[in-house]
């Protein structure tokens, strides 16, 4: 087990928002600096372009920063896990995180496993396991009877409670069915607060440890020690009305302090 941290810690670093976006090697020594020890490239469309020797490269920089490297996608048709695959190879991953659906492809249950049972043993003889998200747009049960069905020990889940709360289902309640198939975590906490006139709520991402996140439970449940589960920093982080260096800023000190409350609690 290890602590590492997302690309969507760097959501806003690397935004078109950014007069300089951060690139992948940057947000590697950072990582490393920050004491990180696993980096997830997640949901991160440019490292589809990348070139065998841009990969290696990059596999290269995070060796010598001591670094895990970690991918992340959406979908689960076998032609792009596929792809996946042979980057995960390219960069010596042996866990990919992805979601069921995409904007183009929602399949159902019946559908998802028979996808799967077609993807992941390819995953399996190459010794990568497969991670699939809780998040709002599938029910936590409905995910889990879905890896329960494929039955690969190659297939997982990865654990984010706080997506699935838009779906109003309750983060210890996702991790009470999620627990026993976790390979993967993402750690960020959330919190609720009253808008303007005390007209709603608004959802969003706050400093660890200050929100709604039961981290200890979350942990006692899931048992990333004894398993080998790698824990992942994340945020959600509002843009701040002080514009991008404010939102810069506080994103690097949510990461740090994440980071620092992760290996204080070891």
């Amino acid at each position: 087990m290890a602590y590492g941290i997302s690309t969507y810690a760097y959501f806003w670093r690397i935004s078109s928002r950014a007069p300089e976006p951060m690139s992948l090697p940057a947000m590697l020594r950072d990582t490393a600096d920050l004491g990180g020890r696993v980096f997830q490239i997640c949901d991160y469309a440019p490292i589809e372009s990348y070139d065998r020797a841009r990969l290696a490269d990059l596999r290269a920089t995070a060796a010598d920063l001591g670094l895990t490297l970690e991918l992340g996608t959406r979908g689960i048709r076998p032609e792009h896990l596929g792809r996946y695959l042979g980057l995960a190879d390219a960069l010596g991953v042996t866990l990919v995180r992805s979601m069921l659906h995409t904007a183009d492809h929602r399949p159902d249950g019946t559908e998802a496993v028979a996808l799967l049972k077609e993807a992941v043993p390819r995953y399996a003889e190459a010794g990568v396991t497969l991670g699939l998200e809780t998040y709002e747009q599938v029910a936590t049960d409905d995910l889990v009877n879905v890896v329960r069905a494929v039955d690969d020990p190659h297939l997982g889940v990865v654990l984010d409670p706080g997506n699935s709360v838009a779906r109003l289902e309750r983060p210890a309640d996702v991790v009470a069915a999620a627990a026993p198939y976790t390979v993967n975590i993402h750690v960020k906490d959330f919190a609720f607060t009253r808008r303007d006139g005390w007209v709603g709520f608004t959802y969003a991402g706050c400093p660890l440890g200050e929100g709604l996140l039961d981290y200890d439970g979350m942990i006692a449940a899931t048992r990333p020690g004894e398993r080998g589960i790698n824990q992942i920093v994340e945020h959600w982080l509002p843009w701040q009305d002080e514009g991008y260096d404010a939102t810069a800023r506080l994103e690097h000190q949510w990461t740090q302090h994440s980071i620092n409350t992760l290996l204080r609690s070891k």
